[in-house]
């Protein structure tokens, strides 16, 4: 049986005292001595646990509004002495510093603070010093002294008190934690401090990801997987209350399928099959949205993940319960409807909450990675207002709101993209082809019969006229486009000679990952 090191003295410190009293109970019946400072002392004081105050043990008081308190030799000395080397006892004791063998310290919440829109002054002020300085002591020194950094610790510690002490493996497990611990946090605020300067790309950053689930395997069965924490916002955040266990290509196609619905306004749900919308749309509730969804391509369909961008009505389930479906996420369930919807033994159910995308995004490469500001649906170019029409005669009202709907909605297609929509709903997809020839051939033949009448959006500019001639020779009426080519003049011509509408946005989306 391993060797547990007794706890004799004890140093704490926290800003959560949620289970502070567990915590100071078990210390205080185990005979440890307790050092505390400021709040933590009186909350222990006043549920009668015996308290020595940092600020009496070391003879300064706590100045600065509480900035200064454990910053003293006397403190750190008796956290950073290896009790096991004959030199450091010595000097300590020739000091009459007495050494601590277990140091519990939380930190200022700094992230919540941000996260929070405090102003600027109020997210510095939560910038903890003495705290990240006295765990990374104890961490370095944790030979000889247990450090707990996070109140979920708590338990496993009241445990190891009980028991007689820490093992080298327990004390080695809870020093790792805090050098991740105070890693996050550091790198936190150089990050948040770094964007509040006037760089809108950063020439510096760096990101903490936390190991949130093993998967089954990744996007193929011999690769191994795991899904990581970032943040508090997204897929990944999403809760999870009915279904089997989520794939590796069930996150990327549930965070593609997220990001869809949200670039819309009205009720939208977009259906996603290998990363790309097999069908997209709009209505006056979600039920109707879904329904117009999965017109647009039910084969397609099939299989695949489902997102809306407002609570599943009952009338919505029951639509979905009849379709194979791999994921549906939303923001909410109606209760009748999660019942339909979890008779469905394989759906995943998921709820997100979260709606903001993050402003940044990275792709890796070989050696480093591609930062870029994500592509959102916020830019001038993407307000019909804003857009030259440079071909045809104007437009009515429902042929604009078919057009500002497939520009918003041609942003999730990968490119080559081109998308034709018709009241509010897809009806034929193009994505994923060498060339916008072969984009424009593809949703025309999915669309079929419906081309007639309906919209098309093209994620860039067409380089010829002939991908342009497809979709005017299938009925399309009008067309929305960046524009920007040095053909455009070629394409205007083509596209006046055949009677149709055409708008340039000055705003590209193309997506070519």
């Amino acid at each position: 049986m391993a060797e547990r090191k007794p706890i004799r003295r004890a140093l704490v410190s926290v800003y959560e005292k949620d289970r502070l009293l567990e915590l100071g109970k078990c210390l205080f019946e185990a005979g440890v001595e307790i050092l505390s400072t400021g709040s933590t002392a009186k909350t222990l004081q006043a549920a009668g646990i015996s308290v020595t105050e940092v600020s009496s043990y070391t003879g300064f008081p706590e100045i600065m509004g509480g900035r200064v308190k454990t910053l003293h030799p006397k403190i750190h000395s008796g956290i950073l002495a290896d009790q096991n080397n004959p030199e450091h006892v010595a000097a300590i004791a020739e000091l009459d510093i007495a050494p601590f063998d277990l140091v519990v310290i939380n930190l200022y919440p700094f992230a919540s603070t941000i996260a929070s829109s405090a102003d600027f002054a109020e997210c510095i002020e939560q910038i903890d010093i003495g705290g990240p300085s006295m765990l990374r002591g104890a961490a370095k020194n944790h030979g000889s002294v247990a450090v707990v950094c996070k109140e979920s610790q708590y338990e496993h510690v009241i445990k190891s008190i009980k028991a007689g002490g820490f093992t080298e493996d327990e004390r080695r497990a809870l020093a790792l934690e805090v050098f991740r611990t105070t890693a996050e946090y550091d790198l936190t605020i150089a990050s948040w401090l770094g964007t509040q300067t006037s760089l809108e790309i950063p020439d510096w950053f760096g990101l903490i990801f936390n190991r949130q689930d093993s998967l089954r395997y990744g996007e193929n069965p011999h690769q191994k997987a795991s899904i990581y924490r970032g943040g508090p916002v997204g897929i990944v955040s999403a809760l999870q209350s009915h279904g089997k266990e989520m794939s590796f290509n069930n996150y990327t196609d549930a965070d593609a399928a997220w990001r869809a619905a949200l670039d819309h306004i009205e009720p939208c749900v977009a259906i996603i099959k290998h990363a790309n919308p097999c069908g997209i749309a709009i209505g006056i509730n979600i039920a109707t949205a879904y329904a117009k969804a999965h017109a647009c391509d039910p084969v397609s369909a099939f299989g695949g993940v489902v997102a809306s961008n407002r609570k599943v009505s009952v009338d919505m389930a029951r639509q979905l319960a009849q379709i194979f479906t791999e994921v549906v996420i939303a923001p909410d369930y109606e209760p009748a409807a999660l019942e339909i919807l979890k008779k469905k033994p394989s759906i995943r159910i998921l709820t997100c909450t979260q709606s903001r995308i993050t402003p940044l995004e990275i792709r890796p490469v070989s050696g480093g990675v591609l930062l870029q500001e994500t592509d959102l649906i916020n830019a001038t170019g993407d307000n019909p207002k804003n857009w030259k029409q440079v071909t045809g005669t104007p437009v009515s009202k429902e042929v604009l709101l078919d057009l500002a709907f497939a520009w918003r909605s041609v942003r999730s297609v990968k490119s080559n993209a081109i998308l034709l929509a018709k009241d509010g709903a897809a009806v034929g997809i193009g994505m994923g082809q060498v060339n916008r020839v072969d984009s424009a051939k593809l949703a025309v033949a999915r669309a079929g019969e419906r081309a007639a009448g309906s919209v098309a959006a093209s994620d860039a500019f067409f380089p010829f006229t002939d991908g342009l001639e497809i979709l005017t020779a299938s009925g399309v009426v009008a067309i929305v486009q960046p524009g920007g080519s040095v053909r455009d003049e070629e394409v205007i011509a083509a596209a006046a000679q055949a009677g149709v509408a055409m708008f340039f946005t000055g705003t590209r989306h193309f997506s070519h990952a």
